[in-house]
């Protein structure tokens, strides 16, 4: 491997843990930590902490490495704001082609095991379903562009989601919605999907950033 390919990996894997949650808002590490727990050299990481710091998912602190910043309730509406619009976007194009049984499948499953999950209390295996949902809907859209705009926007948002997942409700309502969702673009009803969906997303964004504004989630 390459010295920009240690680079490259050593970002995807401080950024993925900390999307994840696994290196949580306030979380410290020395450069040299994270270099051991990663298997590699101190100098990949330090670039990688550099983009990462750039990207606003964590401070270096001279002589102390680095922490993690909390999650933005701020920065948080901005982003479901974006993806309201962009998301109801796709739901509609989605509508208007109208798919048929076989491309309906795969929302249909994903909302199928966010409704098993749930009955099991598998809060993880939920969002996981929930995220294949979307993301499924996003590619029956078809449109490269707008794929790769929400997918950027995604990733931030996933770790909020992670952050909140289980001081939220339980997400009864929200499995409800995806059946409804499904069952607007399997009767053609663009207006409906588009009502649904946008519904869908401003409820949970609200549910989101009320937890994140009144614990003040990562504050340190």
């Amino acid at each position: 491997m390459t010295g920009n390919g240690f680079v490259e990996q050593a970002y995807r894997l401080i950024r993925q843990r900390i999307l994840d949650n696994v290196y949580p808002a306030g979380y410290r590490a020395l450069e040299r930590e994270f270099a051991e727990e990663l298997g590699l050299s101190r100098t990949p990481v330090r670039e990688a902490l550099l983009r990462l710091e750039a990207e606003g998912l964590l401070e270096l602190i001279p002589r102390h490495g680095a922490r993690v910043l909390p999650v933005s309730a701020a920065d948080m509406r901005e982003i479901y704001e974006v993806l309201t619009a962009l998301e109801s976007m796709a739901a509609e194009i989605v509508t208007r082609r109208k798919p048929n049984a076989a491309e309906l499948r795969p929302l249909s499953s994903a909302s199928k095991d966010m409704a098993d999950a749930l009955r099991k209390d598998d809060l993880d295996a939920w969002a996981r379903a929930d995220e294949h949902f979307h993301r499924q809907l996003l590619e029956l859209a078809g449109n490269a562009v707008l794929i790769q705009t929400v997918q950027q926007l995604w990733d931030r948002a996933h770790r909020a989601r992670m952050v909140t997942l289980r001081l939220r409700p339980r997400p009864i309502h929200s499995t409800k919605e995806h059946n409804a969702i499904v069952e607007s673009i399997r009767a053609g009803d663009p207006e409906a999907t588009v009502r649904r969906y946008r519904a869908h997303r401003q409820r949970a964004s609200i549910e989101l950033l009320a937890i994140l504004e009144k614990t003040r989630l990562g504050s340190v």
